[in-house]
């Protein structure tokens, strides 16, 4: 697969992030050397092996979960700075952009 710089690009878009035509060259290369790996794995010879699920035989120790009222909603929200309606009021911090 050959890496080109309006791939590079729409990367770029899609992440949000702007490069310098120097980084775009290092970024290239590094794709290339990536690609290069997953390419050279393909190679492998895989029949027979199981695929490998968890990587120890450890197993999670659950327990079940319990509905248990700790606090009221009014207990809450005492300590909140700003609050309406029931819920704690905060500042907008995502801005949409377009691109």
């Amino acid at each position: 697969m050959e890496i080109t710089s309006e791939m590079i690009d729409r990367l770029a878009v899609l992440a949000k992030l702007k490069f310098s035509e120097e980084e775009k060259k290092e970024l290239k290369s590094d794709l290339e050397s990536m690609i290069g790996f997953v390419e050279k794995l393909k190679e492998v010879d895989t029949s027979g092996t199981a695929p490998l699920l968890h990587i120890t035989e450890a197993v999670n120790v659950l327990r079940e979960d319990e509905v248990r009222q700790t606090i009221t909603k009014e207990e809450a929200l005492l300590n909140v700075p700003v609050s309406g309606g029931g819920f704690i009021k905060v500042p907008k911090v995502i801005k949409k952009e377009t691109a």
